[in-house]
């Protein structure tokens, strides 16, 4: 966990981003989650500022209220408290594509300044193999097909690249105009929630411009650990910290969590495989740990 911020409340870096990012869903109605970081900020936002959010999973579950952070989209907590669970490729066909799904919640291995994702593979270096990533999941498709898209992930050089090695899930393409040449009817990426702040698109450029800042972080930090020219916006504003019940609910459902993750771990063990909770809608598994990328010449896709 990172430091708090000197000055501030008793929180970590951390949870002063999944605050924010379940304060992001306070007028949200439905919420499709991705595993990891976009999940705690969900149940968050349904344990604080949005009891009646609706969260909608890739294998099925609309309406989960789990009470305790899921460990993959085939966590039984999630069918086990839904109003309904239905076909994935009706979850597709008939709630996601069809429009019916206000917010999609993302994590990403590297982000690009028109907040592009790739989950799929980054580049080690020289001489060393490609190192892959769990892939997309339903990535592009909540991304294309959303009402707005939401991302959250921590804030680094390697996590925020000038290009991707690999484009998994579109964002905004090249700038603006792209999404709607390509004919995906959701607005895309509205805001990307760090530990260190709050980035949104231009209006006329699409590209990522820093407009908060969390308390006891500089915009010279932001751009250090940005690999592009980061735009700062004219006023950038700041960002409240944890409420004392906000940080409470965001603890307890960590908490709850801890058994469930510990009896897999264990599970995982006896069997002899490295059985990791499934990443889905590009949240990967070490998602904010991806070696040195942003090498310029991969082909992308």
């Amino acid at each position: 966990m990172t430091a708090t911020p000197a000055g501030t409340m008793d929180f970590t870096s951390d949870e002063l981003m999944e605050v924010n990012a379940a304060r992001a869903l306070a007028d949200a109605t439905t919420c499709f989650v991705g595993i990891g970081l976009p999940s705690t900020a969900a149940n968050l936002a349904r344990a604080t500022v949005n009891p009646g959010l609706v969260l909608i999973y890739e294998s099925g579950t609309i309406g989960s209220k789990p009470t305790r952070l899921p460990l993959s989209i085939g966590d039984g907590e999630l069918a086990d408290t839904a109003d309904a669970v239905v076909p994935v490729p009706e979850m597709f066909n008939y709630w996601l594509q069809g429009g019916r799904i206000d917010v999609g919640f993302l994590g990403a291995a590297q982000v690009d300044r028109y907040a592009n994702i790739n989950t799929t593979v980054v580049d080690r270096g020289p001489d060393k193999p490609e190192g892959r990533l769990p892939g997309a999941g339903g990535a592009p498709e909540i991304a294309s097909n959303c009402r707005k898209v939401l991302m959250v992930l921590r804030h680094s050089t390697r996590n925020f690249v000038e290009r991707l090695d690999f484009v998994t899930t579109m964002g905004h393409g090249g700038g603006p105009g792209d999404r709607t040449k390509l004919g995906m009817p959701g607005a895309g990426p509205v805001a990307v929630i760090t530990d260190l702040g709050v980035l949104r698109p231009d209006p006329a450029t699409a590209e990522l411009v820093l407009t908060e800042l969390h308390p006891g972080v500089t915009v010279e930090r932001v751009r250090a650990a940005t690999g592009w020219e980061l735009t700062v916006a004219g006023t950038v504003g700041t960002t409240e910290p944890p409420t004392p019940h906000e940080l409470a609910a965001l603890r307890a459902l960590k908490a709850a969590g801890k058994p469930a993750a510990a009896r897999e771990s264990g599970a995982a063990g006896k069997s002899g495989a490295a059985r990791k909770p499934g990443a889905a809608a590009g949240e990967p598994a070490a998602a904010g740990k991806p070696a040195a990328a942003g090498k310029p010449g991969k082909e992308t896709r």
